[in-house]
């Protein structure tokens, strides 16, 4: 049996690199790859990805658009990694733990939505609780996340990286102020909540790993303490092996960003009391929240091993 086909079609950006370095040594899959002079070109792109079995998109959304239209081979499949398909109709959401619906969703796909980074924290949290009746879908929300600066692409991975950067690049820096993040669609869509979340994303100056927190009063879910909202979110995800809740709420000391940078994984941690609490989601804003998630879904999608490479 032939190994299967796969291009990345951007692979010279942040996440097409990621994605490159997880899976260009593998050998269970044939890596398709275009000429240095010729990845502009569209005719070129065209023939590959029609040659392929499946095709990442590491691209800005409007040139994953174009790219789609570029392929009429009715036998690959896609998985994009911009923003510009995690709601449209006809695409399935790449975010495997949320339910058996959502995995076999993923499995059987022609075409996967691959989760945004921020969205990826909020989702895991929010989903469950209101699935399971916890959360009501017109819960107003507010939803605070930190992130490490890769996340930025290599624009900004420069500018944090430059010997004479701005002194502002020392300060953690607030973003998305206009409340119209890119990642706000999925993230209410896919909980189904009546109202998009009040989002304050932080870029600072560490490379990667992220912390997505949700504050969450007692009444907002039935009454609930922490330690009931944690054993509902471990019954979620329980015998998952990528993500992961912690095994007693967290009430002292502090939460860093970057524990799980370089992996796959996530972590949720219940914060708080009977009264108040913190839901957050800690894992790397470049692999379970970007080329990791992306690798983790062509596995489902083509039959290996879910961790294969990861």
């Amino acid at each position: 049996m032939s190994k299967p086909k796969v291009y990345i079609d951007g692979k010279e950006g942040t996440t097409g690199l990621q994605i490159y370095d997880r899976i260009g040594a593998r050998d269970d899959i044939t890596l398709l790859l275009i000429d240095e002079d010729k990845r502009k070109n569209p005719v070129e792109r065209q023939k590959l990805m029609n040659a392929a079995d499946l095709v990442f998109l590491c691209l800005p959304d409007a040139a994953a658009r174009e790219a789609v239209t570029l392929v009429t081979n009715p036998a690959t499949r896609i998985i994009d990694a911009s923003t510009a398909h995690r709601t449209s109709p006809g695409w399935d959401y790449g975010f495997a733990e949320l339910s058996p619906r959502h995995r076999a969703a993923i499995q059987a796909s022609r075409r996967v939505a691959n989760p945004g980074c921020h969205a990826s924290g909020f989702i895991a949290i929010v989903y469950p609780l209101v699935s399971c009746g916890l959360l009501p879908p017109d819960a107003l929300l507010s939803c605070h996340s930190i992130t490490g600066y890769s996340g930025g692409g290599k624009k900004m991975i420069a500018q944090y990286e430059a010997p004479d950067r701005p002194a502002e690049l020392d300060s953690p820096r607030q973003y998305g102020l206009s409340q119209t993040h890119k990642h706000l669609p999925e993230m209410q869509k896919l909980c189904g909540l009546a109202y998009a979340p009040i989002f304050n994303p932080i870029v600072a100056d560490f490379y990667k790993g992220m912390a997505v927190s949700v504050p969450l009063h007692s009444a907002w879910v039935g009454g609930r303490s922490a330690e009931e909202v944690r054993q509902a979110l471990a019954a979620h995800y329980e015998g998952q092996a990528l993500v992961r809740v912690a095994p007693e709420v967290v009430c002292d000391g502090m939460l860093a960003c970057n524990p799980l940078a370089g992996t796959n994984e996530m972590e949720l941690c219940v914060c708080g009391n009977a009264e108040r609490m913190t839901v957050v989601a800690r894992f790397d804003n470049l692999g379970k929240g970007a080329s990791g998630a992306a690798v983790q879904n062509m596995n489902l999608m083509l039959g290996f091993a879910e961790k294969a490479g990861l």
